[in-house]
């Protein structure tokens, strides 16, 4: 009996083929492009919603293919480590680039101490976490579900729960990572739950209203599940730290052309 049980679960917390779309390299490179046109439409043309609505693709693409590395991957710990290492550089690029920066980071002033002020202006900048930070904790989620280690997934999930406020999209995006894992096998499966899932996550707004019912900007979410769902073969054959190398960059892109824009004025 306890072999059966066991079976079950290795089989929803182990899987070890994706039933979907496993064209990752168009995924990403899709999720890359909305994720810039996102941050771009933010920081440079506010008024052009449009741009806000195309980068929420980038975040279920981005979950979708953390819930692919975990099975497909052969070292989940350097998979984690490359991770977080990209979040811990991309941090103080994130916090300037896309205004989060707070009154805290320059409590120090530079000209009286470079060094204390270098390190408190990047510890400060952890106030508000890059995405990074999210997909990590979905990656670990995971991780511990697939090995079994059940008592450290309640102790992350406790954590995303006190700490929700501070992450990037909340406790909600960590699960929707969890959620394409253990549905990952069966697209007849994955699809209702995850449809379900982000119709039910876009319903907490109100920016939006059709057909009498109000929503908000999370609700444009749902748009980049047929490129999860509709097999796609483009192969395309991208080095893996062109997607790594892509975060920091763009941040720094956009901060830099902030500065020269000030510097203009």
């Amino acid at each position: 009996m306890a072999s059966k049980k066991s079976t079950r679960l290795s089989a929803l917390f182990a899987p070890k083929e994706v039933g979907l779309n496993r064209d990752t390299n168009l995924i990403k490179l899709v999720a890359m492009l909305s994720m810039l046109i996102d941050h771009t439409g933010k920081m440079f043309f506010p008024r052009y919603q449009i741009m806000r609505i195309i980068g929420r693709l980038a975040f279920p693409l981005f979950a979708y293919c953390i819930a692919v590395g975990c099975v497909y991957s052969k070292n989940r710990l350097k998979y984690l480590t490359r991770i977080l290492a990209v979040g811990l550089i991309s941090q103080p690029f994130y916090a300037v680039a896309l205004g989060h920066t707070v009154p805290a980071m320059y409590a120090i002033r530079f000209v009286d101490n470079p060094v204390g002020a270098a390190i408190n202006f990047y510890v400060q900048s952890w106030a508000v976490p890059n995405i990074m930070y999210t997909l990590a904790l979905g990656l670990m989620a995971v991780w511990s579900l697939r090995e079994g280690q059940y008592v450290c997934t309640a102790a992350l999930a406790l954590y995303v729960w006190k700490a929700q406020h501070t992450i990037n999209y909340g406790w909600q995006g960590v699960v929707l990572i969890v959620l394409f894992y253990l549905t990952i096998r069966y697209w007849w499966v994955s699809l209702p739950v995850m449809t379900g899932y982000m119709v039910w996550w876009g319903l907490h707004g109100s920016s939006y209203r059709m057909f009498g019912v109000s929503f908000g900007l999370q609700m444009f979410a749902i748009l980049a599940l047929p490129l999860v769902y509709i097999p796609t073969w483009s192969k395309l054959k991208v080095n893996k730290w062109v997607y790594y190398l892509f975060y920091p960059a763009h941040l720094i892109g956009i901060m830099l052309i902030q500065f020269a824009m000030a510097l203009g004025k």
